[in-house]
């Protein structure tokens, strides 16, 4: 859980000396589950902007992926905001600084996505998957292995847990329900590493995906929408991003008509089902990872372990992840 000291003046002054923007007030913004960024909206005297900084280390290959997509007339894809000596991020040695215009609207968790939405999403994930994405972008972009990393994590963290002794009130509920519901997550676990199996003797294309399309990251306004946090853009099976249509991510998009409607606008998808049980499996399987990594940790404090707790009794609500993820697996 990311739990940085930023200081308010400290990002006016950033904004005022790398952009030339005059800051007047700077409110913080909640940002879903994402353990290492704070996001805010800045307000200048005739604009308001969105400010994004990222801690650790991060490649900067997403922006040549918004660029590409940008002048590929991709209107759904809003633009970063150069720096006054033309970059796109700004540097420093403990984070990176990105500015974006505020588009005000609502995502998806806070605002259900109307018919004509949901076709229009269909139509424009189905032009990013078909983009000719020119050789040297590809070569920067992370591809998919189907590696086993967040399967031996989550192997790893049951002893751990069954080892831990702590007294702290919300590991010991985190243990409790993990407990409860071991079964499902050693499906989980096995199920991504079968699927992922076949995935790799599987003949498959790869094309350009956003990787975590869920309604959090589709900006909906009054009569347009947006796709927003290009953070990890990759090379993968198309399933990669249409996982995300019914799958139930903080329990929305998870209802046939919305599934219907998002095909009317995509086509006829020809999907693998393989492939699709793979990742909506890994997914769960890499968040019960982290969430029980932080939860565990000696370095959060309750109340960072308890956002992450909430976020993992979520992945187990009926019709939620978990349940539509063990439903794809035995389709």
């Amino acid at each position: 859980m990311l739990e940085k000291n930023m200081q308010e003046q400290h990002i006016i002054e950033l904004l005022k000396v790398h952009y030339g923007i005059e800051i007047q007030s700077l409110e913080r913004l909640p940002f879903g589950a994402d353990m290492n960024a704070l996001v805010f909206k800045a307000n200048a005297k005739s604009r308001s902007y969105f400010v994004k900084i990222k801690f650790g280390n991060h490649e900067e290959t997403h922006i040549s992926i918004i660029r590409f997509l940008h002048d590929a007339g991709m209107k759904e894809v809003i633009f970063p905001i150069s720096t006054i000596d033309g970059n796109y991020i700004k540097n420093s040695d403990l984070f990176k600084m990105i500015v974006y215009p505020f588009i005000d609207g609502q995502n998806g968790f806070e605002k259900k996505l109307s018919k004509n939405h949901w076709i229009e999403l269909g139509k424009v994930l189905k032009k990013i998957h078909t983009l000719a994405l020119p050789s040297s972008l590809q070569k920067q972009l992370r591809k998919e292995t189907f590696s086993s990393k967040w399967r031996e994590a989550v192997r790893s963290l049951i002893p751990n847990i069954e080892l831990n002794i702590s007294d702290n009130n919300i590991v010991k509920d985190f243990k409790i329900f993990f407990n409860a519901n071991i079964d499902s997550i050693n499906q989980l676990v096995n199920s991504a590493e079968e699927s992922a199996k076949k995935n790799q003797s599987n003949p498959h294309s790869f094309v350009l995906c956003h990787s975590d399309i869920h309604a959090g990251n589709v900006l909906i306004t009054s009569d347009e929408f947006y796709i927003v946090d290009w953070d990890d853009p990759m090379m993968a099976p198309k399933e990669r991003d249409l996982m995300f249509i019914g799958g139930g991510v903080g329990n929305v998009w998870n209802l046939p008509q919305e599934i219907d409607y998002f095909y009317q606008g995509y086509g006829e998808p020809n999907i693998d089902k393989t492939f699709l049980s793979y990742y909506r499996s890994e997914r769960i399987v890499e968040d019960i990872a982290l969430y029980g990594q932080d939860i565990l940790s000696q370095n959060q404090s309750d109340q960072a372990k308890l956002i992450s707790f909430k976020h993992f009794q979520s992945m187990f609500e009926p019709n939620g992840v978990v349940d539509i993820a063990l439903s794809s697996d035995e389709t």
